[in-house]
């Protein structure tokens, strides 16, 4: 798997409805977005070249950030986000989501981690870090019930060092949270896929030291 994410999202409702229908993005929105939740950082665009999709945007490279905001969703992918323990991610980041549920999702297929959590009204309720090199980082609140069968070693990987491939638990989480796969599942693993995150196209910001 080449799967990797680095995104944060803030919703009034299901991510996946959002996104639905959504094609361009606003770039005068978009940047207020990374300004208003970096009020410190100075941006600019990206060179002149084709749109980021979504699919691309979920782990832009470092010295990146891309953002899209739309009714309902604002959402940006920043490799800065993909925190180890996702309890202590920056306090600010965690207060913009103040009356909206807040979804992280971090990835990175290298090392087989994966990272997420989910705030209702700036309250953390589940936090989850995994990788087979140093077992569980992180595991805080009730798990999802998505993750019960993982747990419980519906799909084990032969002479792994944990119940489930994080990477797999990580592409669950990753269609649950956003409607979409990096990479996708087993047929029967997962929920089909409600968003096309190739016909997406997401403002991308070159942060300027």
């Amino acid at each position: 798997m080449g799967a990797k994410t680095a995104a944060l999202a803030y919703s009034d409702g299901e991510v996946a409805k959002a996104l639905q229908g959504v094609r361009t993005a606003d770039p005068d929105a978009a940047a207020a977005l990374v300004r208003r939740l970096w009020p410190d950082l100075s941006i600019e665009p990206g060179p002149d070249e084709e749109p980021w999709t979504l699919a691309e945007a979920m782990y832009p490279p470092e010295g990146t950030v891309c953002a899209l905001a739309v009714p309902g969703l604002d959402l940006v992918c920043d490799q800065r986000i993909a925190v180890e323990r996702p309890s202590l991610l920056t306090e600010h980041l965690v207060a913009a989501g103040a009356g909206r549920r807040m979804y992280l999702h971090a990835m990175h297929s290298v090392v087989d981690w994966v990272a997420f959590a989910v705030w209702d009204d700036g309250r953390l309720v589940r936090s989850l870090s995994v990788a087979p090199d140093f077992g569980i980082i992180e595991d805080i609140g009730d798990r999802l019930p998505f993750e019960a069968p993982y747990w419980a070693g519906a799909y084990p990987v032969e002479d792994y060092p944990l119940p489930f491939h994080p990477l797999n638990l990580g592409e669950r989480a990753l269609v649950e949270f956003f409607g979409f796969y990096a990479e996708g599942l087993e047929p029967g693993e997962g929920p089909e896929a409600t968003v096309d995150e190739w016909e997406i196209e997401v403002p991308g910001f070159r942060i300027v030291q």
